[in-house]
């Protein structure tokens, strides 16, 4: 069987490129680990977002397993405006009813996933079993849409930092779980 896992960040201080985890966060990726670990998950790739909350999440658990992390940038946050915006929560909300909408300057939820859907394919095509994606909220929301349609707005807001889902692909059809509890997240 094949699996893809796919985590978003932990608590960070900001959403630039270089915002680092929190304090809070770096104890969140090792909670992590012990998650995976835990899981007794048989880990064959790690690819993540080259964005440093993306890395500081991670590497716990691919020092602990012994992986290189590859740095991929289709898996970037989504560019929702090259600037801030005050009503930005509106301008998402509105995204996901409208996947081709975009402000100027910005990127579509389709056209984001168009960015991260060769890697996808290419990696559901490996030789690889389970592949750990890390990346961010938005991104991850357009990834599982990918395979559950009905998945949104409501699914993005009910996110947490971190989350994990699971798709799992067998010869009867792919699964999506979401695997991760906010119960096992450090308050």
């Amino acid at each position: 069987m094949k699996s893809l896992i796919v985590v978003r960040h932990c608590d960070a201080e900001g959403q630039d490129r270089e915002a680092p985890l929190t304090t809070r966060g770096f104890t969140q990726a090792d909670e992590l680990t012990k998650f995976f670990i835990n899981r007794n998950e048989s880990v064959s790739k790690i690819i993540s977002s080259p964005y440093k909350r993306a890395i500081q999440t991670i590497q716990p658990l691919a020092k602990h397993l012994q992986k290189k992390i590859l740095k991929d940038e289709r898996l970037s946050e989504r560019i929702l405006s090259p600037d801030p915006l005050d009503n930005w929560i509106e301008i998402l909300e509105q995204s996901f009813e409208n996947l081709d909408f975009s402000v100027e300057g910005g990127e579509s939820n389709r056209q984001a996933f168009q960015r991260v859907a060769p890697l996808i394919r290419s990696e559901l095509e490996s030789e690889e079993s389970t592949v750990v994606f890390v990346t961010h909220g938005n991104l991850m929301t357009c990834i599982l849409k990918y395979f559950d349609p009905q998945i949104g707005f409501q699914e993005w807001k009910s996110l947490s930092n971190p989350d994990v889902f699971q798709v799992t692909f067998c010869p009867k059809g792919t699964t999506l779980q979401r695997i991760w509890s906010e119960q096992i997240t450090c308050k």
